[in-house]
């Protein structure tokens, strides 16, 4: 544990110790508390050369959750591979969000757009089973890990592969939640290596493009008096107030994170403006 701690320091990683005893404990399966109460685990053959591995791993920049596959999110357990957007916990706090806004909904469908491994389609699936939900995203690898996490959490949910709405044609739905690409250029560059190198680019970038084609595209797939739900980007509020500025918008909001920044950014569909 010292040699980790002490490589993982020398690689400028933050709170190397504590890193070094979460991965151990994920590796061993035993919580953190453990190790302070009992001290003579006997880490050997297999075990430590996955632990060393995973140590210089996490040194070299790698995300924890692509290091041990996995990351809970509220009540599920979902696998985090690369290729598919880790999820955070600012989209934990939408997802609580969403089921206190929705909390007098019975029933109804529910589509959750760029939905990657799923955490947010799944999550409201798992604490509301009356719900009819639907998760779409463009790219294979997010499709396929969303699939395992549905299977391993025992979640039946409907998962389609296409662009934004495409895969819905034709189709209405009562809640729309969505976490697209939101960063811009500029902060892009600015992201910690940890993120920029690792986590896929098209998961990430997007600015306000997918807002602006959303307001377009969203009143032909709504039912009177849809909900949305969106995570946005640090200061973004204003900017989607304009977007979402036509009269058939109403009960407009935009909540902030624990930072004090715009994240979260609601509104319902009426489909008879006055």
């Amino acid at each position: 544990m010292r040699h980790a701690t002490d490589y993982l320091r020398g690689k400028g990683v933050e709170k190397s110790r504590h890193v070094a005893w979460e991965l151990l404990s994920k590796l061993l399966n035993i919580k953190s508390i453990e190790f302070c109460l009992e001290n003579d685990y006997v880490i050997e053959g297999a075990n430590l050369e996955t632990y060393l591995a995973w140590i210089e791993r996490r040194g070299m920049g790698e995300p924890f959750e692509y290091i041990v596959g996995e990351v809970d999110f509220l009540s599920c357990s979902l696998r985090t591979t690369p290729g598919v957007f880790i999820p955070r916990q600012e989209t934990e706090i939408l997802a609580a969000l969403i089921l206190e806004d929705i909390s007098e909904v019975r029933g109804g469908t529910l589509w959750d757009l760029c939905a990657g491994g799923g955490c947010l389609g799944l999550s409201l699936k798992k604490e509301r089973p009356d719900l009819r939900v639907t998760l779409s995203d463009l790219y294979e690898e997010p499709i396929a890990c969303a699939k395992h996490n549905a299977i391993e959490n025992a979640l039946d949910v409907a998962i389609v592969q296409g662009d934004l709405l495409k895969p819905f044609s034709g189709k209405k739905a009562d809640i729309i939640v969505c976490n697209p690409p939101y960063v811009t250029e500029e902060e892009y560059a600015l992201l910690a290596n940890s993120v920029r190198l690792y986590e896929p680019r098209e998961s990430l970038l997007g600015g306000l493009s997918y807002y602006v084609s959303l307001a377009e595209e969203l009143p032909a797939y709504l039912k009177p008096r849809a909900r949305i739900f969106f995570e946005i980007g640090k200061d973004q509020g204003w900017d989607l107030h304009q977007i979402f500025g036509a009269g058939h918008w109403r009960q407009k909001q935009c909540r902030k994170d624990w930072a004090g920044h715009d994240r979260f950014f609601s509104l319902e569909f009426n489909k008879n403006p006055e």
